[in-house]
């Protein structure tokens, strides 16, 4: 029975890798993705940390995406998928209320960095 404790915590930690190893984004700008966020409008549908306006209430809120393990119910959280979700999410979820969003794959990725860095604090 002991020999199981160190197998079972070994488990936990094997299935969630930390949030700086599992979301790093070493070629996305968090700062000019929070740029893009107010640009396009995101926060009319999401409450999402550090935009103070507006505060939608359509879409999820988007504090603590570091801890989730998956996007819109559905796909896995990784910088990847993130940010083809936040480009085109009808592409990969049909039927998602999120529309496909008027930015390029750039604007994505310093959205989604922006996103994780703010979940990581």
């Amino acid at each position: 029975m002991r020999h199981l404790f160190p197998l079972a915590a070994l488990a936990l930690v094997a299935c969630k890798p930390p949030p700086d190893q599992r979301q790093f984004m070493p070629q996305a700008d968090a700062a000019r993705g929070k740029q893009v966020i107010e640009r396009v409008g995101c926060g009319s549908c999401h409450r999402i940390p550090g935009v103070r306006w507006p505060q939608g209430k359509v879409g999820p809120a988007l504090d603590g995406l570091t801890e989730r393990a998956l996007i819109a119910g559905q796909l896995r959280n990784e910088p990847d998928v993130l940010s083809a979700y936040i480009r085109n999410a009808p592409a990969l979820v049909p039927g998602s209320a999120m529309p496909a969003m008027p930015i390029n794959d750039a604007d994505a990725r310093d959205i989604a960095a922006y996103l994780y860095e703010q979940g990581a604090k």
